[in-house]
């Protein structure tokens, strides 16, 4: 049989009708099982089904769009949600029509336990009773497969795939493209109509006992370019201790959910990284999978090792504007297929090089990871990919010559902003007004001079003796200088590096977090770090749950704006390690403070982002609810603050 799902949400309802106009699914109330590349959306009772986010995704891909299940003719009513780790829950609900008791002291119980692997989802479905009488009843699960891709549904747009199905022994195997589904229930009887796969058994339930049934949903998808990595995680228990119980509850969830993001490709499955997050980035990242490798190394130097390795082999060797390769250019993100984003003119090829900082943040990762541990012969092995990192920034990453790293879109149809604040109104004045590109960011001119730094050190110490490092020095320290003389601004708040230079060298005079990612890169001298520490802790910065991305006295401030005044924990944490590197360890422990508020608010799996509300006006902060959960240097925050704390 043949199904093909409705195209879109903005079908018209009748000709009089306007369209609805598309928009991105809300996240913040709903339930994620995951163990990458795979993940179940669900309602609370476990459900899936009603909202555009609900399914199981497998890549890219929605595979299924529904999961219901019915006890005969009745719905269950959800109690609870117990989750397992990253990768299980329990649901439990009550099934009140059938146990002849009805009031509030239900005899009947459904409990549905939920386990997602690797291309893998299970429901385990257990029914309980404690009436004195055999129920006779039946155990329904309803299947709706989609195919939907993940670019489209982001958007909030349905555009399912057509499917085929073939019956087997206890189910069904359904395809469409490359993806098949292998649906199989023991004992089932299992039928297709309207669209839909029917899983049902019949069910006799004897006095005060249970009976359970399981469905499994496996799934390939051939075209995938992303797997699960073939070891387990060896990673050690991280080092220090606090009293303070908040801290080794987010580690311990931080660890379950990192655990669960690991992805590796399929040509070196043994090398893993760190997908961004749930759901829409279960791919690899440059700047993310650094970042949370990077926050990662209290805990093991190995994700960083294979991340490292990873983005060596995907190095830029040619020029290429429409994909933003250049010659030394770590990559920005991989996909199966090119991404397009529905109602932004955006389309990007499948292997991305659009990032500003990618480049210097994979050195500093380098030198990082061998401080912390990592062998001589892993880093040696990788000198001649710091060097094409090193050539990049002292060359193509200049695109106009100022000496400033900076980035520009040559398409048409790439990334507006290529910096980690990479939405369209990142970039702005403190009127307002959007800032023109080129643009030179605050934190990439720190990135850029720890790497350098950092990059000559490691060829002194590790290299052949070829390596010109007095002119990396000497690069560096005249970008330390040109640095003070353009970037820094006076405002009505102070005295502040700006957040960019624009297209005519002008300082855009925000004040943002970006200013954070400058501690402990070497760029200030120690009277800049004190002003820029001050600064990140004063009250139209610092939330009292984290660090706001953009002050609240600037005109374009909003709480829940998505790069211009919200709380993204990530941030927050590299203030934290530079503000420890630095020596200002007060500081550190008052936005470490605010992280595990929120954290505890979030019980512990700390979302992308959220509001930029102040702590002293609400007990707790509001979900940003198109947030991705969990995100890895979301989850990696932890350690960051774990150090602050016990430093």
């Amino acid at each position: 049989m043949t199904s093909t799902n409705p195209t879109s949400e903005t079908t018209r309802p009748g000709d009089d009708e306007p369209a609805v106009r598309p928009l991105q699914p809300l996240l913040h109330d709903s339930v994620v099982v995951l163990r990458a590349p795979t993940q179940a959306w669900s309602a609370e009772d476990g459900d899936i089904g009603a909202t555009v986010i609900h399914g199981i995704y497998h890549g890219d891909t929605r595979v299924a769009a529904g999961l219901r299940v019915r006890v005969g003719d009745t719905d269950p009513e959800a109690v609870s949600v117990a989750p397992r780790g990253a990768t299980g829950a329990t649901f439990v609900s009550l099934v009140r029509e059938i146990d002849g008791h009805g009031g509030a002291d239900p005899r009947v119980r459904l409990e549905r336990r939920r386990d997602v692997s690797a291309g893998s989802v299970v429901e385990r479905l257990t029914l309980s009773s404690g009436v004195d009488h055999t129920i006779e009843t039946s155990l329904v699960v309803e299947l709706s497969p989609d195919f939907s891709t993940m670019s489209s549904l982001k958007a909030g747009i349905v555009d399912g795939a057509e499917w085929s199905g073939e019956p087997i022994e206890d189910g069904i195997v359904i395809s469409s493209g490359s993806v098949t589904l292998r649906v199989t229930a023991p004992g089932a009887v299992v039928s297709t109509a309207d669209g839909k796969v029917r899983v049902s058994w019949p069910l006799d339930v004897p006095p005060h006992a249970s009976e359970s049934r399981e469905l499994c949903v496996a799934i390939t998808d051939e075209s995938l370019v992303v797997v699960a990595p073939r070891g387990e995680v060896s990673w050690r228990a991280p080092e220090g201790t606090t009293s303070d119980p908040r801290v080794a509850r987010w580690v311990a969830a931080a660890l379950a959910d990192l655990d669960a993001l690991r992805l590796a490709l399929p040509d070196h499955p043994d090398d893993e990284f760190l997908a961004a997050g749930a759901p829409w980035f279960f791919t690899l990242f440059g700047r993310d999978s650094i970042w949370a490798a990077r926050l990662l190394l209290p805990v093991t130097t190995d994700i960083a090792a294979s991340t490292l390795r990873i983005l060596a082999r995907l190095q830029g060797i040619a020029h290429d504007p429409e994909s933003a390769e250049q010659p030394g250019k770590i990559m920005h993100e991989l996909r199966s297929a090119p991404l397009t984003i529905p109602g932004e003119g955006v389309t990007l090829p499948p292997v991305y090089y659009g990032t500003v900082d990618a480049t210097a943040l994979w050195v500093t990762l380098l030198a990082d990871a061998y401080a912390a541990g990592m062998s001589e012969l892993a880093v040696t092995e990788l000198l001649p990919t710091l060097r094409g990192c090193l050539d990049w920034i002292i060359q193509p990453g200049d695109n106009d010559g100022d000496g400033f790293l900076d980035y520009v879109d040559l398409t048409g149809h790439g990334l507006a902003n290529q910096g980690w604040k990479d939405s369209g109104d990142s970039i702005q004045w403190r009127d307002g007004r959007l800032a023109e590109g080129p643009i030179a960011l605050c934190e990439v001119q720190g990135y850029a001079y720890e790497a350098v730094m950092a990059g000559a050190r490691l060829l002194e110490a590790l290299g052949d003796g070829r390596d010109d490092t007095q002119a990396l020095r000497s690069w560096a320290a005249d970008l330390k200088r040109r640095f003070a003389e353009a970037y820094w601004v006076e405002t009505p708040e102070g005295r502040y590096p700006a957040v960019a230079l624009d297209a005519h060298k002008r300082p855009v005079d925000s004040l943002t977090s970006n200013i954070g990612h400058l501690l402990g890169t070497g760029i200030l001298d120690a009277e800049e770090e004190g002003t820029v520490a001050t600064l990140l802790i004063g009250p139209s910065m610092s939330s009292g749950f984290g660090l706001r991305t953009l002050s609240t006295e600037a005109a374009g401030y909003w709480p829940l704006s998505y790069h211009g005044g919200s709380v993204w924990t990530h941030d927050t944490a590299i203030a934290i390690a530079g503000l420890v590197r630095s020596g200002h360890l007060e500081q550190a422990r008052v936005l470490s403070e605010g992280l595990l508020t929120a954290a505890e608010r979030f019980s512990f799996r700390m979302p992308e982002l959220y509001s930029g509300d102040a702590a002293d006006e609400f007990s707790s902060p509001t979900p940003y609810p198109a947030a991705c959960r969990p995100q890895a240097w979301s989850a990696a925050a932890a350690f960051a603050v774990q150090t602050a704390v016990t430093s």
